[in-house]
């Protein structure tokens, strides 16, 4: 072999492992980020697990999740500043926030139709059961049945075991749905007839003419002051992978949701509909292979009725989208994909100040009981 042909077979070689180099280089970085490895140091929710100090005191703090600051310096490699053990005796002496009286889960004339059911005589909580309807909508409306309990004195859904002097059928004036119309008040009534008269009662229905207009008043008024905000989240470079996702959603707090894709980051007290939630592509959720299922964008958005005003939930949306968008290198889009610059959010957050306070003025306030029966 010349030394011409060694040269050349020495560059083909050379070009060949460059461009299985390259492929395995642009094969690597066009792959989906993979969740990290589980690190000893967390515990098996993936939150950083509390370390203790060797000593006499034998008090153990309970793990929460990180707040965004911290999870950036946990992204950066530092760990979180420790939280702050308060002692029995400073908490008795802390001041105790004023009790927010709030309307009863039942039927409300402000957003109910309410048609009382006068009963000849006292009606055992059985027969109540007995005689109900087998569904409790009216159309796309819910249909509730109460009942005023003899012994306390308080309206409730009928019990067994219970006594009850009189009875009062409800339907919702409105939901997301539309407003009450006449053929739904019609079967309201056919529902709540057949109900007294199983239980030897006397209806008293209000007008139906009255109370359609009082329905679309309502929807008008919830129509013009709904608002769900959602963001994009969107990949800059390299796609993400669901476990990626969510073991960095899971470091701020949002777990699990009850449907593939869906996580949310729960609300303070339990049993309320989350503060924000985080949705991906659910065939990517349910894929066999989740390393290699590509995700290029999650959608982070909020429900403003559903939830509470004191949660803050725009101002938290903003800061966990800013600490996802660093710490898996992304950027905050609209729905439509075009990117947000921090400036177009402080418009949002002063209509929806404006918003919780036309919510509070019709006794509708955010993540209160009729507003989200209203808003649902």
């Amino acid at each position: 072999m010349s030394t011409l042909q060694l040269s050349l077979a020495i560059i083909g070689g050379l070009v060949l492992a460059l461009i299985v180099a390259y492929n395995t280089w642009t094969t690597r970085r066009n792959a989906p980020k993979r969740a990290l490895p589980p690190d000893p140091e967390l515990d098996r929710t993936g939150e950083p697990a509390l370390r203790q100090e060797p000593g006499f005191d034998t008090g153990l703090t309970t793990g929460t999740p990180l707040t965004p600051e911290e999870f950036q310096e946990l992204d950066r490699g530092r760990e979180p500043t420790a939280a702050h053990v308060v002692d029995p005796t400073e908490a008795l002496q802390m001041p105790v926030p004023a009790f927010s009286l709030e309307r009863r889960p039942g039927l409300d004339p402000l957003i109910d139709v309410i048609a009382p059911l006068q009963a000849e005589h006292l009606v055992s909580g059985d027969a109540a059961l007995a005689a109900l309807p087998p569904t409790r909508r009216a159309g796309s409306k819910p249909f509730a049945i109460e009942g005023l309990n003899e012994a306390t004195q308080q309206w409730e859904t009928p019990a067994p075991g219970q006594r009850y002097q009189s009875f009062q059928a409800g339907v919702q004036l409105a939901n997301r749905m539309g407003a009450l119309n006449e053929i739904e008040y019609s079967e309201f009534v056919m529902k709540a007839q057949a109900f007294a008269d199983a239980i030897n009662a006397a209806p008293d229905f209000p007008d139906m003419l009255q109370e359609v207009a009082r329905a679309r008043e309502l929807d008008q008024f919830a129509g013009d002051h709904d608002a769900q905000l959602a963001f994009m989240l969107r990949a800059r470079q390299a796609a993400w992978s669901p476990g990626y996702v969510q073991q960095n959603a899971a470091r701020l707090g949002f777990v699990a949701g009850a449907m593939p894709g869906r996580l949310v980051l729960p609300a303070g007290t339990p049993g309320l509909p989350p503060i924000l939630t985080l949705a991906y592509d659910t065939q990517a959720a349910l894929a066999d292979d989740l390393d290699q299922s590509a995700i290029r964008d999650v959608t982070l958005s909020v429900d403003v009725p559903q939830v509470n005003r004191t949660e803050q939930p725009f101002a938290r949306l903003r800061e966990i989208a800013a600490a996802l968008c660093q710490a898996m290198d992304g950027v905050l889009c609209d729905q439509n994909g075009h990117p947000l610059p921090a400036m177009a959010m402080d418009p949002i957050a002063t209509d929806l100040e404006l918003l919780y306070d036309q919510l509070d003025g019709r006794e509708l306030s955010a993540g209160s009981v009729l507003a989200r029966r209203l808003f649902s």
